[in-house]
Formats: C-alpha cells, sequence, structure tokens
C-alpha cells in the first residue's frame, strides 16, 4: 500500500480541516515546503497537495506553492482544489504537478473532464469522488450533487479512469477511522480500481487494517500532523 502524504494549503499556508469545514483550519506549518522536504527526507515520494482557496474559488490560487515544492523537491506530486478549465490544467502542470486531480468539474462539466483525459492520458489525471451520505460533494465540499458514489465512480472507469481518490467527507480530519467498509464496498463493484483511500486515518492501526483489506493506496494528513502517525509507522510501507 502507498502512503501519501497531505499538505493543504490555504494563505499560502499548510493547515488541515475538520470535515471540510474552513471555519475549523488549523495552521501547521507558515511554509509548506519545509514540510514536503520533511516528508522527502522520509524517503516518501508522492504527495498530495491541495489548493484549499482554489477549491473554494473555482480557479487555481496556489499554483505558487506547489511551483516552490516541485521546484526544490524530487517528489511526485498530484494536485487538486480548483481546477475548472484547460487553463487552470495547463498552470498546475506548468508549476510541476506529475498528476492532477479533478472533482467539482468531474460531476459539473463531464465534457470538458473527459478531454483532459484523452488529451494528457488517464496515468496523469486522477478523478476526485468525495462523498457525504453516500453522495458526490463539489465546490471545496460545499455543495452535494444528486450523484451516487459508485455509479459514479464506475462510470468514470468505464471511461478508462482508473485511478480514485475518495474521501469520506464525515470522517475528514476526525481521527476516527477511515470508511473502511465504504473502500471494501467499492474495490468489490468497481472491477481494477487503483483506489486512494483519504479521511480518518488516526494511528498506525487504521494503515494496517487498509493494508489488509487491499487497498491500493492512502492518504494521510491530520495523523502525522498532531504525530498519531509517526515516520516509523509510515516506514513500514516505504
Amino acid at each position: 500500500m502507498e502512503i501519501i502524504p497531505a499538505i493543504d494549503v490555504i494563505d499560502g499556508k499548510c493547515v488541515r480541516l475538520s470535515k471540510g469545514d474552513y471555519d475549523t483550519k488549523k495552521i501547521y506549518n507558515e511554509d509548506p515546503l519545509e514540510v514536503a522536504l520533511q516528508f522527502a527526507d522520509w524517503g516518501l515520494r508522492r504527495l498530495h497537495v491541495v489548493d484549499l482557496d482554489g477549491a473554494k474559488a473555482g480557479h487555481i490560487v496556489n499554483h505558487k506553492v506547489l511551483e516552490r515544492i516541485c521546484g526544490h523537491t524530487d517528489m511526485t506530486v498530484d494536485f487538486g482544489g480548483g481546477l475548472k478549465t484547460t487553463e487552470d490544467l495547463r498552470i498546475a502542470f506548468e508549476s510541476g504537478a506529475a498528476m492532477v486531480t479533478g472533482g467539482s468539474i468531474a460531476v459539473k462539466n463531464p465534457a470538458e473532464f473527459e478531454t483532459w483525459i484523452k488529451t494528457y492520458g488517464p496515468g496523469r489525471i486522477i478523478l476526485g469522488a468525495d462523498a457525504k451520505n453516500g453522495k458526490i460533494a463539489v465546490t471545496g465540499w460545499t455543495e452535494t450533487s444528486g450523484q451516487d458514489l459508485i455509479p459514479f465512480v464506475k462510470a468514470y472507469k468505464e471511461k478508462g479512469l482508473d485511478k480514485v481518490i475518495c474521501t469520506d467527507i464525515s470522517r475528514d480530519g476526525m481521527l476516527q477511522g477511515p470508511a473502511l467498509e465504504l473502500y471494501e464496498k467499492m474495490m468489490s463493484e468497481v472491477d481494477g480500481l487503483h483506489l486512494i483511500a483519504s479521511g480518518g486515518v488516526g494511528c498506525a492501526d487504521d494503515l494496517k487494517r487498509l493494508s489488509e483489506a487491499g487497498i491500493p493506496g492512502v492518504i494521510v494528513g491530520k495523523a502525522i500532523y498532531e504525530k498519531r502517525v509517526t515516520r516509523e509507522d509510515i516506514m513500514a510501507y516505504v
């Protein structure tokens, strides 16, 4: 199982939210690059960077942070948050992102999102499928669409997209355990899915449970910052 640390960015700073609520913002570092360099020093090679300002604004905002991280580390960065247009995508890739995550656009403008897949290939595009009560949430998780999670994922899998980051929003930042049953259900119902679980990891045992369930990847954020998951815990999977 691949461990992917997360850096969420607001006002150029490394932050974490609880359940996607911007009012719960907690700043962990004024400089996200310092955090990225620490992860690189641990031997981690992947990084998940989310532009929370961009997610709310509907366009890329913190691309300079992305540029600094990619310019000063060798980590493979996937970037998401507010990517709505081909111009946003161009900025993200030119700033160093190896992959981008599209969430809201996959719901609100599927034709554009499918063009991204065809243009850049499924290796560089990740589907952001974030759920609240089983429904896909969009616009920085401030809106819930009427689309059911698994049919939504399955439809894009049939279009050739196999990498999916899924967050159960009710668990995000709560450190109370991941939505293991949901992830197992997704893996059983969508053949060949490269699922990256996100949200809820609060201890090393949560990582073990996800690994034993055969989940290909997991994003870990707050548990690292709160020292609930240590470097030694992560090294078991590197």
